[in-house]
């Protein structure tokens, strides 16, 4: 596995992304105890532009990571870097 600068913690920004869309999909709807979060549609807009701009996160920690522990060279993360975010904004 190539990186490990930062001991791989950019990984952890997925879980964080994964709980805040289990947050938006749940919104409104009670659990098993009758509890619900009653999120307005405002707060949700900002939760989406929150999972977003985490992505973004993601992408430079991860390319950075790759450089910085010599996995990738200069062109290639500027490259790689403008790719992968190409990719989040057709998303």
């Amino acid at each position: 596995m190539s990186g490990g600068r930062f001991q791989y913690s950019q990984h952890r920004l997925f879980d964080i992304v994964e709980g805040i869309k289990e947050i938006i999909e749940h919104n409104n709807i009670p659990d098993e105890w009758g509890n619900a979060n009653n999120f307005s549609d405002e707060t949700i807009l900002e939760f989406r532009k929150g999972i977003e701009i985490l992505n973004r996160a993601y992408v430079y920690a991860q390319r950075i990571d790759w450089l910085v522990s010599g996995d990738d060279s200069e062109p290639y993360f500027h490259a790689r870097l403008q790719q992968e975010l190409k990719e989040l904004d057709r998303d």
